[in-house]
């Protein structure tokens, strides 16, 4: 699979599974990962323990993509990230772009989304 669309809608099914193997199989070892505001993130590895670190205790993921493009190997959505962990959910709109090299693996994965929403509603379901 290298059709970026494909690609990435793979990735995306495999965080929504919080298969963390199957989603960083689809990475290249060296993406870089960035949430902007927050400092990016570079390697497969890194990701990955990073993406586990945050979704470990979520019960369920859903990523729902409103609106998506792509052009060339770039793929951008606007989506609305939810996590539901044991105090509640935490619905995040987000704009994220995704590069896909000729192997199809993702080589940058940037979100750009509200950090307070963020961390407002995380606050209100670890209570």
């Amino acid at each position: 699979m290298t059709e970026p669309r494909a690609v990435v809608a793979a990735f995306i099914a495999a965080i929504e599974a919080k298969d963390l193997a199957a989603a960083g199989a689809l990475v290249a070892e060296d993406i870089s990962y960035e949430n902007v505001p927050m400092q990016p993130i570079a390697g497969r590895d890194t990701m990955v323990a990073v993406l586990s670190a945050f979704m470990g205790p979520a019960v369920a993921v859903e990523w729902k993509v409103l609106r998506e493009v792509a052009v060339g190997n770039v793929v951008a959505n606007e989506r609305i990230d939810r996590f539901q962990f044991p105090g509640g959910w935490v619905e995040l709109p987000v704009a994220g772009f995704f590069e896909v090299d000729e192997q199809g693996l993702i080589t940058l994965w940037r979100d750009y989304f509200d950090l307070s929403t963020y961390t407002t509603q995380m606050a209100a379901v670890s209570g």
